[in-house]
């Protein structure tokens, strides 16, 4: 089984369009949406998909992540953002995973919605960098055993780059698999801050990291409804 865990905080507007896409899958999976104290009826809208378990957390992705996983019946985690949408046919392309023995954990290629060329060159720069880092960002949908991620003690509760620093231990003990297909994330993020100046955000964000110097506050990281 594959336990889908969607952290959510007002979520309103894209959480029902990425839970259709998500129940329209086909396999052996759960769905669990963790909320953070949402105060837009982010849970009332969710509540109308009944095969949907809804658990609550303190605020912060890597919280509820963590409170979604300890939860999860699943030997496989997926975590998905609330504005993301996972390809047709993905889970049953984790589950064919099962028959490799080496594959702990994965993720999916990258692309938005809607996009322009300046997107589109955003999605094809991660990508490559993915394929030849197998560090995956949130919003690639990564997945893992469940007893290896309990193993590295889960995701570090860190405000940002939490995903990245979980990749990060995960590739001292295993090489993630890049899967063929694309999960899709709604660009409203990048169009409303401007798709250039935030990727220059995040670029200067990832470089702060990767010198090991203190991370700038940014705009970037406030949450964009």
């Amino acid at each position: 089984m594959i336990s889908v865990i969607i952290p959510a905080f007002n979520e309103r507007a894209v959480l029902p369009a990425t839970l259709f896409a998500l129940l329209r899958q086909s396999g052996d999976y759960q769905v669990i949406v963790v909320d953070g104290g949402s105060t837009d009826g982010t849970m009332t809208v969710a509540r109308r998909f009944p095969q949907v378990r809804f658990v609550s957390a303190a605020k912060g992705r890597a919280k509820q992540m963590n409170m979604g996983a300890s939860v999860a019946r699943g030997e496989w985690l997926l975590f998905l953002h609330s504005d993301t949408r996972l390809p047709r046919g993905a889970l049953q392309s984790i589950q064919a995973l099962d028959s490799c023995a080496d594959v702990q954990a994965g993720g999916f290629r990258h692309r938005f919605h809607p996009g322009d060329w300046r997107l589109w060159c955003i999605s094809w720069i991660n990508n490559r960098r993915c394929a030849r880092t197998r560090v995956f960002y949130g919003d690639q949908a990564p997945f893992v055993k469940r007893a290896l991620f309990e193993r590295l003690g889960g995701f570090p509760d860190q405000p940002v780059l939490e995903d990245v620093l979980f990749m990060e231990k995960l590739l001292r003990v295993t090489r993630p698999v890049l899967m063929t297909q694309s999960a899709v994330t709604d660009s409203r993020r990048f169009r409303r801050q401007g798709v250039l100046r935030s990727f220059a955000r995040v670029f200067l964000i990832l470089s702060c990291h990767k010198l090991r110097v203190d991370i700038p506050e940014s705009k970037f990281f406030v949450e964009v409804r």
